[in-house]
C-alpha cells in the first residue's frame, strides 16, 4: 500500500469545470522521510516507515533520538509503517505528494476522530427517545428506554447500545477522490470530509 502522511488543514470549496461548488478538505503533506526499511529477510515482511513533521529534541526519547540519527534526519512528530511499499527508497531519503498521487485518483483517509466525550443515546446511535411528553411521561424526551433485561437473561447482553465515551477512535474512511493538487504549497485537496480535528494526523493510502 503507498500512502503518505499528512496533517488536516481545514475545509475549503472550489468549483468545477462544469461550475459546481465542490466542498474539500485540505490536506497538508509534506516531504515524508524514510525513517526505517524493512525486508522480508531481516523483518519477515517488506515495509517502509515513514515519518512527518519536526519534533523538538528535549521532547524525543533517546531511543527515538537514536532511531531517527540511523536515518540521517531529525527527530519527527508521527511515524508510520507501509507495507509492501512501491517506490525504491533508502534512508533519509525524502517521498514527495507528486511521486504517488495525482489528481482523480481515489484514496482512503485514516484518522482519529473527534473526542465527544461521554454522550447519550440519542447523540450517540440517534436513538428518538421514549416518546411524547404527555400520558405520564416525565424528562424520558431523551431516554434510552429499558434495556430489555428481565427474569430471563437477568442480566443486559454485551454489545447493547447505550450512554458511553463517543468519538477519540480511528476511522477510515475509503473512496475519497483527489479533486487538486498545489505541489509547490505541499496541499492535497480531497472530496468530502476526513476523519479528525484541525491539526490532526492523517494517514493518506492510494
Amino acid at each position: 500500500m503507498n500512502g503518505l502522511i499528512g496533517k488536516k488543514i481545514g475545509m475549503t470549496s472550489i468549483f468545477d469545470a462544469s461550475g459546481k461548488n465542490i466542498a474539500c478538505t485540505v490536506i497538508e503533506a509534506q516531504p515524508n522521510v524514510v525513517t526505517q526499511v524493512k525486508t522480508n529477510e531481516t523483518d519477515g515482511y517488506d515495509a517502509v516507515q515513514l515519518g512527518y513533521g519536526e519534533a523538538k529534541v528535549k521532547n524525543t526519547t533517546n531511543a527515538l533520538k537514536g532511531h531517527f540519527e540511523k536515518a540521517g534526519t531529525t527527530p519527527k512528530q508521527k511515524a508510520v509503517e507501509f507495507r509492501s511499499y512501491p517506490l525504491d527508497k533508502k534512508l533519509g531519503e525524502e517521498v514527495l505528494l507528486t511521486e504517488i498521487f495525482s489528481e482523480g485518483d481515489k484514496v482512503s483517509a485514516t484518522g482519529t476522530s473527534k473526542g465527544k466525550g461521554f454522550q447519550g443515546v440519542v447523540k450517540r446511535h440517534n436513538f428518538n427517545g421514549v416518546g411524547q411528553a404527555t400520558h405520564g411521561q416525565h424528562n424520558r424526551l431523551r431516554a434510552p428506554g429499558s434495556v430489555g433485561a428481565s427474569a430471563w437473561p437477568s442480566r443486559v447482553f454485551k454489545g447493547l447500545r447505550m450512554a458511553g465515551r463517543m468519538g477519540n477512535e480511528k476511522v477510515k474512511t475509503k473512496n475519497l477522490k483527489i479533486v487538486k493538487l498545489l505541489p509547490e504549497m505541499n496541499l492535497i485537496l480531497i472530496q468530502g470530509s476526513v476523519p479528525g480535528h484541525k491539526g490532526s494526523f492523517v494517514i493518506i493510502e492510494k
